[in-house]
């Protein structure tokens, strides 16, 4: 079955509310099961957290979006006091509020997202997916045992973070300080990523981010899938990817990025 959705808007979701669900349901219960006799255990790609820091912050943003979708609007009395409640146990209730919220709800329902390009239920099935992997990467980089993203997935958390981490939420904030200054170092010179199943163009200067799929680049970082997006998202090493090019605007790059995904 093809796990793409061929109605999908551009910058919108890449897959079908069935498979952010499935991808979402496995990451969970891998994160769940790395993390259940290592809670005290550092977690190298998120410093000053522990295992269990990494759990309850998981379990805290799906009770987050349990709350946006009932309520339709962004929760202001958050967050609740969780600190009485076991983390496991938490982290399984929130999981199943979660999965009983979406089964509540059609993808096309409308909700408050913190992205103004949809506010629709289908962005939270989106967020939530990438959310789960990359943070059951953390997870996994805790035991020393990191398993691969599933490609479609991979494909489409590289979508979301250079679309709507970056050059949105970039874009969107051009005011704050840390912010700016990452933008005034960049050069202009575009960086090409590519993953073999598609590519994109990023060009970093003070007016902002500008992002071109499909666009070529001054410098061109390839990796595969899974990779790209561990890259993308600093939870694998500078040298995880290829870089065929001049490394200073791909490292201003990673620099903005770091900022883009805190």
């Amino acid at each position: 079955m093809d796990s793409t959705d061929p109605t999908r808007t551009a910058g919108t979701t890449r897959l079908t509310p069935a498979r952010y669900r499935e991808c979402l349901a496995a990451d969970a219960a891998r994160l769940r099961e790395v993390a259940a006799d290592r809670l005290a255990a550092p977690v190298p790609s998120c410093p000053d957290w522990s295992v269990d820091d990494l759990v309850r912050h998981v379990a805290q943003v799906y009770l987050h979006k349990v709350a946006a979708m009932q309520r339709g609007e962004r929760p202001v009395d958050w967050p609740p006091d969780l600190a009485a409640e076991p983390t496991l146990a938490l982290f399984d209730r929130a999981i199943a509020e979660l999965s009983a919220e979406f089964d509540r709800h059609a993808a096309t329902d409308p909700t408050w997202t913190f992205y103004p390009g949809d506010q629709t239920v289908a962005f939270w099935l989106r967020r939530m997916a990438q959310e789960t992997a990359v943070h059951r990467i953390d997870a996994e980089l805790a035991a020393g045992a990191v398993t691969p993203v599933p490609d479609d997935l991979a494909l489409d958390g590289v979508d979301e973070v250079l679309s709507i981490m970056l050059t949105w939420g970039t874009n969107a904030f051009p005011d704050d300080p840390d912010t700016a200054a990452l933008l005034r170092a960049g050069d202009g010179r575009a960086v090409c990523l590519d993953t073999g199943a598609g590519r994109y163009a990023v060009r970093v200067s003070a007016a902002g981010v500008e992002l071109t799929p499909g666009g070529a680049g001054d410098v061109t970082v390839r990796a595969d899938p899974p990779t790209m997006l561990r890259w993308l998202w600093n939870r694998a090493p500078a040298d995880a990817a290829t870089i065929d090019g001049d490394r200073a605007p791909v490292d201003q790059l990673r620099q903005l990025l770091a900022d883009a995904t805190l």
